[in-house]
């Protein structure tokens, strides 16, 4: 069975398709966020890249193009992991699983096709990697919510529970096999698939036939903003760093040399983070790249917005530090919004004794 298989299934329980294809929504929502709480849910993630790294090198050699510690993983971790340019300025965040023949590393949908060729571009004569875009001959899943672990028992992956975050391990399913890992991509538990895409369709019936309720890409927006996730496009272009994006747990200060290594480095050491990325609860909708304002000064920018479980005007954006953070009040558009925390942000600096005792 082929991609067009899963969307006709799809079309069939009410999914309304994004003109890029996936699932926007499906015909039992709008949903609301509490049933993550009760009851889980399945979205189609397949739109999002997936790379195999191969070869003999390919270990060191993604670990000299990102920011974690990649060769510090065994076999069935994973960790998310960022791509960065040379002057440190944020390309992807992306997510690695440690195969035993291969890498996989699963890229934001936005730029699967970029971030394909620029590791290309940094695999020299010498290296033995090999770079293969899986998009075509998979599809990705994620069950996310309070019952997800009971759908993995019955699965014989309900090991991966008690395990960290990008913890993962082959399953079979029919007659092949399916990679499972514990990790959403957002702080709600629950596992991401892999699946060969002849195999997609019966496996995303069966998830459904045993409760899942499918949730399309605006749900998973309202979660992304309401985390504080940030997007290639949107809150990870070459205007921010990872640190102002808020992502310094995916990041290693002693693994040594990487692309950008140096700006990160010198950025921490120096306390050189000029801004931030923060929630923002706004009063109206408002457009990704209006300007924050406090009276006549401009402290930020808008980078993200949504209101899809109608509870909130919800958004994202970068505020100078010297402005403040949580409880601020800005102006935005002559409305008025709240600065909020988010939790998926980290925030701080490493002193040079917690840069030596990391990892």
């Amino acid at each position: 069975m082929s991609l067009t298989a899963l969307r006709t299934a799809q079309l069939q329980a009410g999914a309304q398709f994004h003109p890029d294809g996936y699932p926007l929504r499906f015909g039992q929502e709008p949903p609301t966020p509490a049933l993550l709480d009760t009851g889980v849910i399945l979205f189609d993630r397949t739109h999002w890249g997936r790379l195999r790294l191969q070869g003999a090198d390919r270990i060191r050699y993604l670990h000299n193009q990102s920011t974690n510690d990649i060769q510090s993983l065994r076999v069935g971790q994973g960790c998310d992991t960022v791509l960065v340019n040379s002057t440190g300025r944020t390309l992807d965040l992306t997510t690695v699983y440690v195969e035993p023949e291969w890498l996989t590393l699963i890229t934001s949908p936005a730029s699967h096709s970029s971030i394909h060729q620029w590791l290309e571009k940094y695999i020299f004569f010498a290296d033995q990697v090999t770079i293969q875009d899986q998009r075509e001959t998979t599809a990705m899943f994620t069950l996310m919510g309070a019952t997800s672990h009971g759908l993995i028992a019955q699965l014989g992956a309900g090991h991966l529970a008690t395990q960290p975050i990008g913890t993962h391990a082959y399953i079979p399913w029919q007659e092949t096999s399916i990679l499972i890992a514990h990790g959403t991509g957002l702080l709600n538990p629950g596992y991401t698939f892999i699946v060969p895409i002849e195999s997609a369709v019966s496996l995303w019936q069966w998830l459904v036939a045993q409760g899942a309720m499918p949730w399309g890409d605006q749900a998973w927006e309202w979660l992304r903003v309401q985390q504080g996730r940030p997007a290639v496009g949107a809150e990870l272009t070459t205007d921010y760093n990872p640190l102002e994006a808020g992502l310094w747990h995916d990041i290693s200060f002693n693994k040594g040399c990487y692309i950008g290594q140096e700006t990160i480095a010198r950025l921490n050491t120096y306390q050189g983070v000029k801004q931030q990325l923060w929630g923002l609860k706004l009063t109206a909708p408002a457009i990704p790249g209006t300007p924050l304002h406090i009276g006549e000064e401009k402290v930020g920018v808008l980078t993200s917005y949504t209101y899809y479980f109608e509870q909130a005007h919800l958004g994202l954006g970068y505020i100078r530090t010297r402005a403040g953070g949580a409880g601020l009040r800005v102006q935005i558009a002559g409305e008025i919004a709240e600065v909020v925390d988010i939790p998926l942000a980290h925030r701080g600096y490493l002193s040079h004794t917690e840069s030596k005792a990391e990892g």
